[in-house]
């Protein structure tokens, strides 16, 4: 595509993640601009995402110009899972989507369910305010979607299902191996343990596959992420 497109993140942020990846995966020429979440600047705020200032934006068409100061001929386009459908349309070679009109309503209903079962408990767990038992219970229902003898979440390809859930299940990782959050001393590592027993072989396999691909390291600041988490989840 020869529009210009500009990806306002945080690179800690598992939101802008979801969309690195699908852009990557894509193979799609952008412009990655951060912005910090903790402190927005009014630019940002009034010009790019006036409409509750949230991270990820993206902005497209218009002139390639100063991502402080876009032009007004530019779409803004916000909400992550929002931006992966349009990437999906944007590049429909990618794969991003796949062309079966079933395949697209598993890769619509599987990104609903991360929203529902993963992202909400994990990180209610997280902050100390959801059960351990609600995050075992999303985890069981995303791998029950899964197929077996896929290496994706919907069908034989990388799709915005992979993308979307990718970052959490990279978050997932580093609690079940540091025990960092604000729920009770052990229960992290517990919920690890828990997840390499064979009840849950094949949601682990999937885990172990996504956080392989080369688009997810590319995207993955881990070392930043437990620095974050151990900054903003102390336990009290």
């Amino acid at each position: 595509m020869s529009e210009q497109l500009t990806l306002y993140l945080h690179k800690l942020s598992p939101f802008s993640q979801k969309v690195e990846l699908a852009l990557i995966e894509a193979n799609a020429p952008y412009r990655g601009h951060q912005v910090d979440v903790f402190n927005k600047p009014e630019w940002f705020t009034s010009k790019v995402a006036p409409f509750g200032g949230k991270v990820p934006t993206v902005t497209y068409g218009g002139p390639s110009v100063d991502p402080q100061d876009p032009s007004p001929l530019s779409t803004k386009i916000t909400e992550s899972n929002v931006i992966l459908e349009f990437l999906a349309d944007l590049y429909p070679d990618s794969g991003l989507l796949p062309k079966d009109p079933v395949l697209r309503a598993k890769v619509r209903f599987f990104v609903d369910a991360n929203t529902k079962h993963v992202e909400g408990p994990f990180y209610d767990f997280l902050r100390g305010r959801g059960s351990y038992e609600n995050v075992l219970k999303g985890i069981e229902f995303v791998q029950g979607l899964l197929e077996e003898g896929r290496d994706f979440a919907v069908g034989n390809h990388y799709t915005i299902a992979d993308a979307c859930i990718s970052p959490h299940l990279a978050r997932l990782r580093i609690v079940t191996e540091t025990d960092i959050g604000q729920f009770p001393v052990g229960m992290g590592s517990k919920l690890g343990e828990e997840l390499k027993g064979p009840k849950f072989t094949k949601f682990t396999k999937y885990v172990d596959r996504m956080l392989e691909r080369p688009s997810l390291k590319q995207s993955y600041d881990k070392e930043g992420v437990v620095t974050y988490f151990k900054t903003f989840f102390v336990r009290v």
